[in-house]
């Protein structure tokens, strides 16, 4: 396996597939070697399995390399733009960085996988221009043929045990496209309507009484409000001045959505950081920081913001 794509672009987006421990070995630790020996800064962020592995393989120079569990800072696929990878680089302005980043792995449901890709997809849009490099390992023994497609049309360059090969269905822009799918709405979920500035509260309180009685515990109970408040705002700011929350229960989870007229015609949004300095810009950011998966629609209807919390 070869250590790096070659070329001449300020941000490096390769896939890198690989088949049981030794060939993740041989895909990564010379990549952080040599981002280690150009003197650039290197993360990994993988499964903790995968992080033992690379950690045990470089030693002593372990201590060098940031690692992160991305099965903790990367739980919720909307977050890892800004919550990993952009903290990582921002944090190292200067020059090129290099990071490993594992965002699916075997395991993932297929309720979160649609955000997984997508947001494999908008790396290439949040990156565009920096000198940045992301390597993102796919397990093409333990992940379906579809997953490993996806990374195809997601990922400029595939690397695998044969080398560097180009990708002929690269389209991340028609990838977001494909996997904003509509998000169906079960019958037992309870609904609120509101309509202007002055319900806002009420749309608060209606779902912080839901969630409490679908067995929230405190601190997931403060995160809800918050990520109502925030997206009902949004949606009286931006969404012609209201519109529908529903809350309910799903596979242990308790899942809200904000839906409104509006049409979110940023697919980055929520996944920029935010200069502290800067006013507004921060709620579907918020939201993505405190929900374990947040899914998105947006189309002609208007758009749809789900996010689900664990109990």
């Amino acid at each position: 396996m070869t250590d790096v794509v070659t070329t001449r672009e300020a941000f490096v987006h390769p896939a890198l597939f690989y088949r049981g421990p030794q060939q993740y070995v041989a895909g990564t630790v010379p990549f952080v070697l040599a981002g280690l020996a150009a003197g650039e800064p290197v993360a990994v962020a993988a499964p903790p399995d995968r992080l033992a592995l690379i950690r045990d393989s470089l030693g002593g120079r372990a201590d060098e390399v940031s690692f992160v569990d991305m099965t903790q800072a990367g739980r919720n696929p909307g977050w890892i733009i800004p919550g990993v990878l952009r903290r990582f680089a921002d944090t190292h302005g200067e020059g090129r960085v290099r990071i490993i980043g594992e965002p699916i792995w075997p395991g993932r449901s297929t309720v979160e996988y649609p955000a997984c890709v997508q947001h494999e997809a908008l790396i290439n849009a949040a990156f565009a221009g920096r000198e940045v490099t992301i390597l993102c390992p796919y397990d093409a023994a333990g992940l379906d043929g579809s997953v490993l497609d996806d990374a195809w049309a997601t990922h400029p360059v595939v690397i695998d045990e044969y080398g560097e090969t180009p990708s002929a269905v690269y389209s991340p822009e028609a990838v977001v496209a494909r996997y904003n799918e509509l998000l169906p709405v079960p019958p037992d979920a309870v609904t609120f309507a509101f309509q202007g500035s002055g319900q806002l509260s009420r749309a608060r309180e209606f779902a912080v009484r839901h969630g409490a009685r679908m067995g929230l515990p405190g601190p997931q109970l403060e995160d809800l409000a918050l990520a109502v408040a925030e997206l009902t705002t949004n949606s009286v700011l931006h969404g012609a001045g209201g519109g529908t929350l529903r809350i309910w229960t799903e596979d242990g989870q308790v899942v809200c959505e904000v839906h409104d007229a509006g049409r979110l015609i940023d697919p980055l949004a929520g996944r920029r950081p935010q200069a502290p300095s800067r006013p507004g810009g921060r709620g579907l950011l918020l939201v993505n920081h405190v929900a374990d998966l947040v899914r998105v629609h947006t189309g002609d209807p208007g758009t749809t913001i789900r996010f689900y919390l664990g109990r």
